[in-house]
């Protein structure tokens, strides 16, 4: 199988794969690592690189052509909002991003949230 169908492949199943429900993920900078490790790995193996050929992750990315997963999260997280923001105000998911709670906060640092 040539390059260009494995690189088809790959966009159609492992970076679904990795992209499914992240329109609500709060990403976290080892969560950032972890899905670019698995991205790596997934264009490693399709290019039949092993870890004794020493190519960087860079050279990688410019053989294949493939953009950060994490880059192509953030902008599917935007247009997911900007989606919801146009949605009418009785559909559930934007109730669910303009609730607020009311109520005391539990003690300690604050959870990092999806608005934020």
């Amino acid at each position: 199988m040539n390059k260009g169908t494995k690189l088809r492949i790959y966009n159609i199943t492992a970076r679904a794969a990795l992209e499914f429900g992240s329109e609500a993920w709060v990403l976290k900078k080892r969560e950032e690592q972890r899905l670019e490790a698995a991205r790596m790995k997934f264009l490693k193996h399709l290019l039949g690189i092993t870890k004794l050929d020493k190519e960087k992750n860079q050279c990688i990315g410019e053989k294949t052509g493939a953009q950060n997963i994490v880059k192509e999260i953030k902008q599917y997280q935007k247009k997911w909002l900007q989606h919801v923001q146009r949605m009418d105000t009785n559909r559930i998911p934007k109730q669910a991003l303009q609730y607020r709670l009311e109520g005391r906060r539990n003690i300690g640092r604050p959870r990092k949230r999806w608005r934020d």
